[in-house]
């Protein structure tokens, strides 16, 4: 085998392994660019005697959030989406106004972003035992989103204990 050949070989071989090389330096590239980006929505109740309490929503990720859809069940029946109609449905028959917070399809969530979606200004236990009943053992939200590159299908869950 001449020295010529062998040289081509080996070129050929360094050409095919930097392809290689490149190919994957893109793919965990995007990966990278995808991550940096992902959103993670979080719900989480708050009851605090004396002060501001109720259901808030907070972005934690480091890219916004796309809501595609959402779902609000009180004692297990879906009462509809996180609007302002479901709001008004879910506080129905509590001896206190709950402040609502809502958001359509399609909406954005920043990233850093945090609200309340439903709350009292001053929990007091005793009036407040039938918002404290609701929030911790009746009330559920799912919220669908997904990133600005579309198709992973995140959920954030409010659950009852």
């Amino acid at each position: 085998m001449s020295a010529e050949i062998v040289v081509a070989v080996c070129a050929v071989v360094i050409a095919v392994a930097s392809l290689g090389v490149s190919v994957w330096q893109a793919y965990v590239t995007r990966e990278h660019n995808r991550h940096s980006v992902r959103p993670v929505l979080q719900l989480h109740r708050g009851i605090h005697q004396g002060a501001r309490s109720g259901v808030q929503l907070f972005n934690v990720g480091l890219g916004p959030a796309v809501i595609v859809s959402s779902t609000v069940s009180v004692d297990g029946e879906v009462v509809g989406r996180w609007d302002k109609a479901c709001a008004d449905r879910v506080r129905t028959g509590l001896p206190t106004h709950l402040n609502a917070v809502t958001f359509g399809e399609d909406e954005v969530i920043p990233a850093g972003y945090s609200a309340y979606l439903l709350s009292l200004p001053q929990y007091d236990a005793g009036p407040h035992a039938p918002v404290e009943d609701l929030l911790s053992r009746r009330l559920t939200i799912t919220i669908a989103y997904e990133s600005f590159y579309g198709g992973e299908n995140f959920r954030a869950v409010y659950a009852p204990e």
